[in-house]
Parts: C-alpha cells; structure tokens; sequence
C-alpha cells in the first residue's frame, strides 16, 4: 500500500500500517517503473504530483479517486480499511460485476465467505425499480484461467 502525504499525515499512516509512504520521492520512483503495491491514497493536497502518474497508475487501477475514498485527508482510517481487506467494485456498461473473490491460495472456506459478503452487498444496494432476478449468473475464474460456473440461486448459510 503506497500513500502520497507530507508531514504529519504521513506520520498517521506509518502508524496505521502503510507501506510505501512519500511525495517526490515516491513520484520519481514510480515513474522510474518501481510499483510494488497494490494500493494508492493519496491525500487531496498532493493531487497535483499524483495527478502527473495517471497514465502509469492509472492502467493498473492503482490511481487515487475521491469516489472510492481513496483521496481523503483521513488517510489513518482508509489504511486500515485496505489493510482489513476492503475491495471496490463497478459494475461495466453491460451489467457485468468484475470483482477480486481472494487470491488462490486462500481457503476454500474463506472464499466462500468473500462470496456470501458480496453478494449480499449486492442484494443490499439493489435499486427498488429492479424487477425479477438481480444476480442472474456467477462464474469464478483466475486471472488467466477458465471460467467456473456457480448457482447463484443456491446461497446456503452464508454469513457476512
């Protein structure tokens, strides 16, 4: 996790547990190829520094976002929130929901509660104008694997 401040909220998120913290420094190295993180805050004062690695950043989906949270001045609260697992997801223009379940080394016990999590985050922010089924098909697969089907009518005990 890589966090783009000065001073004292650079300090806040030391505390909190981020891993690459900087400002110059962290735009030279980025710009030097050096990505090793897998997410980006930054805090609204350093936009403008941040803003020159959108073509490098943003590709990967790495790049700070006000929507998503992640260019905020509370950044000690959003490190804890990545740390702890939070993961964004959109839906594309086709309706389709690309998320990241876990990676494959996790339990197939925990993939199953990642799975139960999201879909009853769906269920919660479906719209009141939406008629008949709202989850019509899952399919899981790695980044470059096939595709599994699941069905999604089946949803057991899951717990969130």
């Amino acid at each position: 996790m890589a966090v783009f401040a000065e001073g004292e909220k650079a300090r806040e998120a030391e505390a909190a547990g981020a891993d690459v913290i900087g400002s110059d420094d962290l735009v030279a190295q980025i710009q030097a190829g050096n990505i090793n993180f897998d997410a980006c805050i930054a805090t609204p004062n350093m936009m403008s520094k941040v803003g020159r690695l959108g073509r490098i950043l943003g590709p990967r989906g790495l790049m700070p976002n006000p929507k998503l949270g992640t260019v905020t001045m509370d950044v000690e609260r959003m490190v804890k929130e990545l740390k702890a697992g939070r993961v964004e997801y959109r839906a594309d223009r086709y309706g389709i929901c690309h998320v990241p379940m876990g990676k494959v080394s996790f339990e197939t016990e925990k993939l199953a509660e990642n799975y139960g999590a999201l879909l009853t985050e769906l269920l919660r922010v479906k719209p009141s104008t939406a008629k008949g089924r709202y989850v019509k098909s899952v399919v899981f697969s790695s980044t470059m694997g096939p595709g599994v089907k699941v069905d999604s009518a089946i949803t057991r005990n899951f717990t969130a």
